[in-house]
């Protein structure tokens, strides 16, 4: 049953479709990087980044290396749109996309963790057997259909993101529209549309019909009758996403995975219409298919359950930020601080206050003034560096944070020397001190 639901080949248009689309979108987006500065700000500019607590050893290239490293991404990315020694293509891609993205976090985004996500879907992805260079050159590989897993693994973690997303929506300021009012006032010198973003009615509309779409969308696609309206929504949705809050390449991704929801035919017919349609009515089990099986039942397990994470930690993720990031928790809040950091030689007692535009961007700033693994992190290298001139010092922070506009409050303890202590990776630091307390 299992054998025939999984294995059972369905016309592939879908698939060769979206390879070329996520080729063109992948070298859209290192190469926009370039242009748009982004490299420069994040890599170039800044001493040093903040890589994910763990992967400290993954640094950018020296000098302007990173503009060539990116154009590397660029190539490998049109690898993969045209079908190009594919399997090379799509797995540098991904290991040097999942670099990049463990090697810093000043600019997190959960857009840029699916990225790696489907970038290392796509390596077992037979997309390249037709529509493409490899199989001109190797007719051996040409074929018309996939087994339907192909298709089931991109619904199914997409199903996961949206859900999560919708259900963190669900917290009383994203009810009340604050954090949407906050979102959309920083937006309220654009052209025409500025001053309606600003209206109340507008906030609560995109605050349910956020919750609504997150959580409705899938099944809505999944749905025949309704998966037409469904994909006009998603189309309004995204281009809107894209308009005012300008997220790169994520809304057009999101919306090239409506491919797999629609009837095969229907693609084959708009797209390749040189292609032969499959309806063949065939189960092909391959021979690797238990560890074919067990690696995806692994690999969504760990997409299910990290999200659940910071249900397990002491206090509020939204002021501890413990769990936040790889759990689909898109857009939930606006934070702002202000953070002051001593050192102090634990010999002399001398103590002084940093001045943080030595060693930070102004990105950066920010996030070591309300993130505390950041300004763990930033403690750690203090530490560091006084330690090259031969000193032992401590490092006290006195940080305040706001959440969604409420009034400033401590967030780590004055009196504790972060340096010096250890990073919790899967419970609370109680050098943050509690939400409610404050």
């Amino acid at each position: 049953m299992l054998n025939s639901f999984l294995f059972k080949h369905i016309d592939n248009s879908a698939l060769i479709i979206f390879r070329i689309l996520f080729g063109l979108l992948c070298f859209l987006e290192s190469i926009g990087a370039i242009f748009t500065g982004w490299v420069k700000r994040v890599f170039i500019d800044s001493q040093f980044t903040f890589s994910f607590i763990g992967f400290e050893w993954l640094q950018p290239l020296p000098d302007n290396w990173m503009y060539l490293y990116y154009i590397i991404m660029g190539v490998f990315a049109l690898f993969i749109m045209f079908g190009y020694k594919y399997r090379l293509g799509i797995l540098a891609f991904t290991i040097m996309w999942t670099a990049t993205y463990l090697m810093q976090k000043s600019s997190y985004n959960n857009h840029y963790y699916l990225l790696m996500l489907m970038s290392s879907i796509m390596v077992f992805m037979p997309t390249n057997t037709y529509a493409s260079i490899d199989a001109k050159l190797n007719p051996k590989i040409k074929r018309y259909s996939m087994p339907r897993w192909c298709s089931l693994v991109f619904v199914f973690q997409l199903f996961i993101v949206y859900t999560y997303a919708s259900v963190a929506k669900i917290y009383p300021d994203w009810l009340n529209t604050d954090v949407m009012e906050l979102l959309m006032k920083s937006k309220q010198n654009y052209v025409l549309v500025g001053e309606l973003l600003q209206q109340k009615w507008l906030h609560y509309i995109l605050a349910y019909g956020g919750i609504l779409f997150d959580g409705l969308i899938i099944p809505l696609l999944l749905f025949k009758p309704t998966r037409k309206w469904a994909f006009i929504i998603s189309i309004f949705f995204h281009l809107f996403n894209s308009i005012v809050f300008q997220i790169g390449i994520f809304p057009y991704l999101a919306l090239a995975f409506t491919l797999f929801f629609f009837n095969s035919e229907t693609i084959q017919k708009l797209f390749l219409k040189k292609k032969l349609f499959y309806n063949n009515d065939e189960v092909i089990v391959p021979k690797y298919k238990t560890p074919l099986i067990t690696l995806f039942t692994i690999f969504f397990l760990f997409q299910i359950g990290l999200p659940l994470r910071h249900h397990f930690i002491k206090d509020n993720v939204l002021w501890t930020e413990e769990g936040h990031r790889l759990a689909w928790r898109m857009m939930l809040r606006t934070k702002s601080g202000t953070a002051t950091y001593r050192v102090e030689n634990k010999v002399t007692g001398y103590s002084y206050t940093v001045n943080l535009d030595n060693y930070l961007t102004i990105k950066q700033k920010r996030i070591v003034s309300t993130k505390p693994d950041a300004i763990w992190q930033f403690s750690q290298k203090l530490k560091e560096q006084f330690s090259k001139d031969g000193q032992d010092v401590s490092v006290y922070v006195n940080c305040k944070v706001s959440v969604n506009g409420k009034p400033y409050k401590q967030l780590i303890n004055p009196d504790v020397d972060i340096a010096n202590v250890s990073w919790n990776y899967f419970k609370h630091s109680d050098w943050i001190l509690p939400s409610k307390e404050q």
